[in-house]
């Protein structure tokens, strides 16, 4: 009866020792940037919840915007044991011994919407058109000068970039110029401040505050003669925040002072607020629900064996090989198309716009 007993015992705690195993064995590590953007928390959740919806473990951790601590948060999942990771880097271009300890554990390696660059060691990138993002925003931007200063010519438009260490950064700013360099050839639009250029425009880690700083020193060298800005592209919501508080010290939106158009990105709750009042002219929507969706099932595929359909393998080169991509549709939203876009869509409920 002892024996039968101990038999039992050690039948039981075989059974738990394999299902914690089995558990173990579906551990995906997921890094996002930051909590500072509303973008990166839904992100951030949503990837998560359709993880464990199919059954794996999901181990979330975010960085703060700080390279160290994402790339020890990456030593630390790998000592975990996961099959995948998926990353959102700070810094694209940090990351390649941590991935060689990754590869060698045969993790599979899913870039999250930021490029990892100079390593061999990431199977595979799920992003938008990012390309496409820029042409988006540059198109707004026009449709806006030409709808809200019909009489004025050249326009005077500033650049702003995103942040130089995010590749995406590059392709939204080249996306854009693909647009308005003929405009500012042909003189209908004047960067009265000649700033062009990602060496001269980007915004280091997407902060409102640097935009902000940045906006008052040009209006401060090449506005105080009495001409004003009509045009400001922003690649991003937070960066549209702080252009538009330094617009606004200064006057813009008061008396006949009419706010000039400014572009963004991510639909953040802030901005669509500052659409809908007129403050910011637009945003890019990117259904961050999308992009987790489609990532975990490429995941997913991925570690049943499967092989991922309808990969692009042209566009992205991250220094040492195109990087497989699944590449997905960005959306121009305004003030005639937010609700459809975004309150019925489910994206944002109407009562946070309040």
């Amino acid at each position: 009866m002892k024996i039968l007993k101990l038999l039992v015992a050690a039948s039981v705690f075989g059974l738990s020792a394999m299902t914690v195993s089995a558990h173990a064995d579906g551990l995906v590590g997921v890094l996002m940037p930051t909590k500072t953007s509303q973008r990166w928390i839904n992100d951030g959740d949503a990837v998560k919840s359709q993880l464990e919806a199919k059954g794996y473990t999901v181990d979330l951790q975010y960085a703060q915007d700080d390279i160290p601590n994402q790339l020890a948060q990456l030593e630390n999942e790998i000592t975990k044991g996961p099959k995948a990771l998926i990353i959102a880097s700070i810094d694209g271009t940090t990351m390649a011994d941590a991935l060689q300890k990754a590869a060698d554990a045969g993790v599979v390696v899913v870039a999250y919407d930021r490029l990892i660059k100079k390593t061999p060691n990431v199977d595979y990138y799920t992003t938008f058109d990012n390309f496409g993002v820029g042409v988006l925003q540059a198109n707004s931007l026009v449709k806006g000068l030409k709808e809200r200063f019909p009489d004025t010519k050249p326009w005077n438009v500033e650049l702003f970039g995103g942040s130089p260490d995010d590749n995406n950064a590059f392709f939204f700013y080249n996306g854009a110029m693909s647009v308005l360099q003929p405009l500012i050839d042909n003189g209908t639009i004047k960067i009265k401040s000649g700033q062009m250029g990602m060496d001269k425009v980007g915004t280091l880690r997407w902060l409102a505050a640097t935009a902000q700083a940045r906006m008052d020193n040009l209006l401060s060298a090449n506005y105080s003669d009495g001409s004003r800005v009509d045009g400001v592209l922003a690649p991003y919501d937070g960066l549209s925040r702080g252009i538009i508080a330094s617009l606004r010290a200064v006057g813009y939106g008061t008396g006949d002072q009419a706010w000039p158009i400014v572009t963004g990105q991510d639909a953040e709750n802030a901005s669509v607020k500052a659409i809908i009042a007129g403050e910011q002219y637009s945003t890019v929507f990117k259904d961050t629900r999308e992009l987790a969706k489609a990532t975990v099932e490429l995941v997913d595929k991925v570690l049943s064996g499967g092989k991922p359909d309808g990969l692009d393998t042209k566009t992205y080169n991250n220094e040492v090989k195109v990087v497989p991509s699944i590449l997905l549709t960005p959306h121009d939203v305004d003030k005639s198309n937010y609700k459809e876009m975004l309150i019925d869509s489910g994206y944002i409920k109407e009562a946070d716009l309040k």
